[in-house]
């Protein structure tokens, strides 16, 4: 059983930075594979980052490469989106989700989700 909470969300302007913070609650943290997801008014949930347990291996969604940033503390059950060189079309609601198992860009395959938080990016 696991219990996510984001923070960090908030508006920022276009070309403007912001680090989303995911904060586990349950055990075993180091063991989960760690996602994040993104939801626009009227659009599929699309993936954004993931990240082994260890902290080894990410993955990134196409549109985000070169610009968001995915870690992990495992010391503090957190992981990290940091987003650079925001654009008008990154608004969405950010959630983050877990998986005790590898690491998925499908998003049904993830057990424990966050409620999410608000990203907005200003023209």
């Amino acid at each position: 059983q696991v219990q996510l909470v984001e923070s960090g969300g908030g508006l920022v302007q276009a070309g403007g930075s912001l680090r989303l913070s995911c904060a586990a609650s349950g055990r075993a943290f180091s063991t989960y594979s760690m996602g994040w997801f993104r939801q626009a008014p009227g659009k599929e949930r699309e993936f954004v980052a993931a990240i082994t347990g260890s902290g080894r291996n990410t993955n990134y969604g196409d549109s985000v490469k070169g610009r968001f940033t995915i870690s992990r503390d495992n010391a503090k059950n957190t992981v990290y989106l940091q987003m650079n060189n925001l654009k008008p079309e990154d608004t969405a609601v950010y959630y983050c989700a877990a998986v005790q198992s590898v690491w998925s860009s499908i998003s049904r395959r993830y057990d424990y989700w966050g409620q999410g938080t608000q990203v907005t990016v200003s023209s």
